[in-house]
């Protein structure tokens, strides 16, 4: 690795660390061999806060052109503003512009505001769901999918919408070491770290254990256990790194499980026993990473029955599931969507609204990692 690998996943997070009390964002350029970065004035006495973002968003995209260089947005509410133009002195804490000490958090929904989120598999089903609640909330997220173009579209809708950007795409393979290393090195090199990673890219394939083939067996191994292993591998070096400053700066991975992780699974002991076995990657992760205060934790959704991986009118589980007879009786896809709907004491599926509020809260808790938090309409209740 050359010492410019280096500065580019080291320095950004590490900066973002020192500058981060909760109240305190950054805008971070990597040029050329160090940081740059635009350090905005503090608010003049009795300026209220709109003529200071006022202000401040002025000098932002006076930046911004004259330097020709994508503006990673980080900061509090609608202000965008960074700190530092020498890294020794921020090393130092000093050269830092002071802001004014905000209110915390008004309801569950507003802690992931202002975050920088990373979701897998984040261009279709629950993942696009969770994209979309996440810049709804105020996260500006990169969506990571192995569909390049569907990341994208999402992301390009979402910014046209905002009207600014909130969202961006990029390519990954989950099953790939290189491919997440290269998604995680243009993370911080555009926005300098990141404070909550959802790893939710998932395969299922249905099928009898003395008829699947090992090709389909590994094929889902590979993508929703061992790449939640790859993904928390490099996510952790970064965030490991932001912690270093503070010690005090708390961030998340979050594995999106299943029911299936919590109870075995008729005729899907691939996808069950892969979701079984993030549960147990992710306590013990949280355990080692809890020193980084990186906590890792796990949702456990119910069916999501209106999404791809159900609804699929090809390759959907509702069709898998006839096909295989898993649900006697079953003549058509209805037949085993209401099956499946009966199963679940709230008589529905889940829903990407369910799996937020279990994300949202596990964000808020700094008191709790190592977690299987189940979203299954009682479906699955712990002992």
């Amino acid at each position: 690795m050359t010492v410019f690998e280096d500065i580019k996943r080291e320095i950004p997070p590490l900066i973002r660390g020192l500058s981060f009390d909760g109240s305190l964002g950054l805008i971070i350029h990597t040029l050329g061999p160090g940081p740059s970065a635009l350090v905005l004035p503090s608010p003049s006495k009795g300026d209220s806060m709109k003529e200071t973002a006022k202000a401040w968003q002025t000098l932002f995209d006076e930046y911004v052109k004259k330097e020709r260089v994508y503006p990673a947005t980080v900061g509090v509410g609608e202000l965008r503003y960074g700190l530092g133009t020498n890294y020794d002195e921020a090393v130092r804490g000093e050269g830092v512009s002071k802001l004014p000490t905000l209110p915390p958090a008004l309801t569950r929904s507003d802690v992931v505001r202002d975050k920088v989120a990373v979701v897998t598999g984040g261009a279709q089903g629950f993942g696009e769901g969770m994209v979309r609640s996440l810049v709804d909330h105020g996260a500006f997220v990169y969506v990571a999918d192995l569909n390049r173009e569907g990341a994208q579209a999402l992301a390009s809708e979402l910014n046209y919408d905002a009207m600014i950007t909130v969202a961006k795409a990029v390519e990954v393979n989950v099953t790939d070491e290189a491919s997440v290393q290269a998604m995680m090195d243009t993370v911080v090199s555009e926005v300098g770290g990141v404070d909550l990673f959802i790893s939710n890219a998932g395969v299922l394939r249905a099928g009898s254990v003395k008829t699947m083939s090992l090709k389909d067996f590994a094929f889902v191994t590979d993508v929703d256990y061992t790449g939640f292993f790859i993904c928390t591998k490099f996510a952790s070096r970064t965030m490991a790194i932001q912690n270093i400053p503070s010690g005090a700066y708390y961030t998340d991975i979050v594995t999106i499980s299943s029911k299936s992780g919590l109870e075995g699974s008729n005729k899907n002991g691939a996808y069950a026993g892969a979701k079984f076995g993030t549960i147990g990657l992710t306590q013990s992760f949280a355990l080692e990473l809890v020193e980084d205060n990186i906590k890792v934790n796990a949702v456990c959704p119910g069916n999501f029955l209106d999404g791809p991986l159900w609804s699929d009118p090809k390759r959907g589980l509702f069709v898998q599931y006839l096909e295989t007879n898993k649900v006697p009786g079953a003549k058509t896809i209805e037949d085993v969507r209401r099956a499946y709907e009966a199963k679940v004491p709230m008589n529905r599926g889940c829903t990407t609204a369910d799996v937020m509020k279990a994300i949202f809260y596990i964000v808020e808790q700094t008191y709790e990692t190592g977690q299987a938090v189940p979203v299954t309409g009682g479906q699955v209740m712990l002992n």
